[in-house]
């Protein structure tokens, strides 16, 4: 509710944090004193300097193993004064800094964490990834632990969280793409991820094949129009119940491939075979159903 003077029901209330008033602007009331400054008592006249002044610590980041709460040692070896410290002091901050980093990863769950979220980082970081769905494949991998999935490699599950929370944002990465990323393979990831999916019970939706057309027709140097056409080639055929039980990569890469034939901007299979990362036989197979089905006329 809006400050109102009680004296002369004026809505005009000014708040004087010099004096810590709170005052009438109509009738000069001081209507409450002693009240609160909840902002800094410093002033910024820029963005470098507001986050410089700034006493609050990081946010809470899933994928750091103490999620950023930790305090660390850090590696300059000067003092407040930016001064370099002596040698002495420099070797007892070396022994700080192991004991500090044993402690923090003492239990084999920390130390689990530790690899799985540095393998997590690397894999986000080739396939391009943005920091939300890293923390959110970290989150995932975090209650994978807590869940106690077993008998499966670290690699394994980090490159299946990692696809799942491609698919669950949108976001077009194929497993052939994350296993020659992670090392681990296709099928490998493919059984981590039933077995994670089953045990978290994660109710993940299927892959739309328009996600990865832009990304065929950008590696085969197709135009627009080409992506256009494919686009509303996969929604006819969506309409026509042709999408469930076959694979998006497949159907998109079909997709591209007749509209490179039907706009005159022609590849061959086996190029978009090796551009979308699948075989020849499943371009050719997707191609023939979407001929016959929605009755396309290809010279």
């Amino acid at each position: 509710m809006a400050d109102v003077c009680p004296e002369c029901k004026s809505k005009k209330v000014n708040r004087d944090y010099e004096r810590g008033e709170l005052v009438c602007g109509s009738c000069g009331l001081i209507i409450t004193d002693g009240i609160m400054d909840s902002g800094p008592e410093w002033r910024a006249f820029d963005a470098d300097q507001m986050k410089s002044r700034a006493r609050g610590g990081a946010p809470i980041s899933y994928m750091r193993p103490n999620k950023g709460l930790v305090t660390e040692i850090d590696q300059y070896n000067r003092d407040i004064r930016g001064a370099r410290i002596s040698t002495k002091k420099q070797a007892q901050l070396y022994r700080m800094r192991k004991w500090h980093k044993r402690a923090s990863i003492a239990s084999s769950k920390e130390r689990n964490l530790a690899i799985a979220l540095s393998e997590l980082d690397r894999i986000s970081s080739y396939l391009g990834l943005p920091d939300s769905v890293r923390e959110d494949a970290a989150l995932l991998y975090r209650k994978c632990i807590e869940k106690g999935i077993r008998g499966k490699m670290i690699e394994a599950v980090v490159a299946a969280v990692v696809y799942a929370k491609c698919r669950e944002c949108g976001i077009p990465r194929t497993l052939t793409e994350i296993a020659d990323v992670s090392g681990v393979k296709r099928k490998e990831i493919g059984r981590t991820y039933r077995a994670v999916t089953d045990e978290l019970s994660l109710h993940i939706p299927l892959a739309n094949p328009t996600y990865y057309i832009p990304r065929f027709a950008a590696a085969l140097k197709l135009s627009g129009e080409v992506q256009e056409r494919a686009i509303e080639l996969i929604k006819k055929a969506s309409n026509k119940k042709l999408i469930s039980g076959r694979g998006p990569t497949g159907l998109a890469a079909a997709a591209v491939y007749t509209a490179s034939l039907m706009l005159g901007e022609q590849r061959t299979q086996k190029e978009v075979a090796e551009g979308a990362g699948i075989t020849e036989v499943t371009i050719r197979n997707r191609y023939k159903e979407l001929k016959d089905e929605l009755g396309l006329k290809m010279e």
